[in-house]
């Protein structure tokens, strides 16, 4: 049985290279526009990352010494809104979000929003903090807990008190978040879960605060569901 042979294009290359050549011969002046576009648009990226943002951020993080003083001393307004004279985190989120000061900004405003009983404020700039702490960024994410159990979400505040147990999974802040789920989730009265977290904390943080306290906590959801 014969086969079939198929002829197999032939590559011309110096013609293709002399089409190439020719190509950028008859569009040189549009190809080096976009080359030099280019070339700005990395620079400009530079430029703004490098000496805009690091200018910004310098002058950012002096205006947050002073909102960070109110926030320790416990003086919410200031610390959100200024003093007239220093800036408060609100102002310091709107003129600096874009360097990491301003980032931060958003944590304590938040939390400021949560300790004055402004849970929804609370909510929206807890939520636009962009966290990579190992410990912070939890914390923020437990906060959304908190200010949706003050707001009667028991759902959503389990969903973020889980979320921010497994953050950054750590002895400090993991037990803490587990033990906040499980305390919601008897308050909605799904005791065997709430059993569950409690025998999680006494496995895996039995070295901990929360840990060596567990057996209680245990014996309780276990005589509150009939378990």
């Amino acid at each position: 049985m014969s086969k079939e042979i198929k002829d197999e294009p032939i590559v011309d290359v110096e013609n293709a290279l002399g089409k190439t050549e020719l190509y950028i011969e008859q569009n040189k002046k549009s190809l080096m526009i976009i080359a030099g576009a280019i070339v700005a648009l990395v620079g400009g990226y530079f430029a703004y990352k490098y000496w805009y943002v690091a200018g910004e951020e310098t002058k950012a993080q002096a205006e947050m010494f002073k909102a960070e003083q109110f926030f320790e001393q416990d003086s919410l307004d200031k610390a959100i809104n200024g003093d007239g004279i220093a800036l408060g985190f609100a102002q310091i989120v709107e003129e600096y979000g874009i360097t990491p000061s301003g980032n931060l900004a958003e944590y304590y405003l938040g939390i400021s929003y949560l300790k004055k009983g402004q849970f929804e404020d609370a909510i929206e700039h807890l939520q636009a903090f962009d966290g990579k702490d190992q410990i912070v960024a939890p914390v923020a994410t437990g906060a959304i807990g908190d200010a949706n159990m003050e707001l009667g979400r028991t759902d959503e505040a389990i969903t973020f008190y889980l979320k921010a147990a497994e953050q950054n999974g750590n002895k400090f802040t993991t037990p803490i978040y587990l033990k906040k789920a499980a305390l919601a989730n008897e308050e909605k009265g799904n005791y065997a879960d709430a059993v569950k977290l409690y025998e999680r904390i006494k496995t895996e943080f039995s070295e901990t605060a929360e840990g060596r306290e567990m057996e209680k906590y245990i014996a309780r959801a276990k005589a509150l569901g009939n378990l």
